[in-house]
């Protein structure tokens, strides 16, 4: 079974309301897959927002993948972690280690060299950003744009496209062979967090 085509990336400052209700309402709107960032929350609030988010998603058999912590994912029985790019080859196969083969290993690409790299060394999927321009991620250069999207598409591994995505162009990203979008503002702010989600998977199908 492939991975959902949709990964959310939560914000609680940019959210309307607690972000437990906010993935809540997203997974009303057939959200299963969700990557929690918000690293500025101390170890032991984030591992009880991780487990609030897992007893969200487990009904509806999503999964939740924690943002650079991979001993909280083992820890919180998150379905695995997302990797930033600093992590490297190394932390993918620690990662893998320390998580066994059924982890989820995500992997954060600002290149196409770096899907190939990740792919290498064993993640399951990577986002590769910025694809378009995005406020949220002022420090990694131009937009990529959809011909490096394409050209990222070519390896095996799933890419999902990052960065300046929205409902509109979400189904260009899925046009030139992206597994999906990883969307953050898109459906963590606003007041229908539910029908952002909607919108968002009507144009990935």
């Amino acid at each position: 079974m492939g991975l959902p085509s949709l990964l959310v990336v939560t914000d609680r400052h940019g959210a309307d309301r607690p972000l437990p209700e906010t993935v809540r309402a997203a997974v009303a709107g057939g959200v299963r897959f969700v990557w929690l960032r918000d690293r500025d929350l101390d170890r032991g609030a984030r591992r009880d927002l991780a487990r609030d988010l897992i007893a969200i998603l487990a009904p509806v058999g999503g999964c939740l993948v924690v943002g650079g912590d991979v001993e909280l994912a083992r820890e919180t029985g998150a379905q695995g972690v997302h990797l930033p790019g600093s992590a490297g080859i190394d932390g993918i196969r620690t990662a893998r280690q320390t998580l066994g083969a059924a982890a989820l290993i995500g992997f954060s690409a600002h290149s196409v060299d770096e899907i190939g790299a990740a792919e290498a060394a064993g993640a399951d999927y990577a986002t590769l950003s910025p694809i378009f321009l995005t406020a949220s991620k002022p420090g990694y250069g131009p937009a990529l744009g959809l011909d490096a999207l394409h050209a990222a598409a070519a390896h095996r591994l799933p890419v999902f496209a990052l960065g300046g995505i929205d409902a509109a162009n979400a189904r260009a990203c899925r046009e030139v062979g992206a597994a999906g979008v990883a969307a953050m503002g898109g459906v963590m702010r606003g007041p229908d967090p539910r029908g952002a989600a909607a919108r968002f998977l009507a144009n990935l199908t």
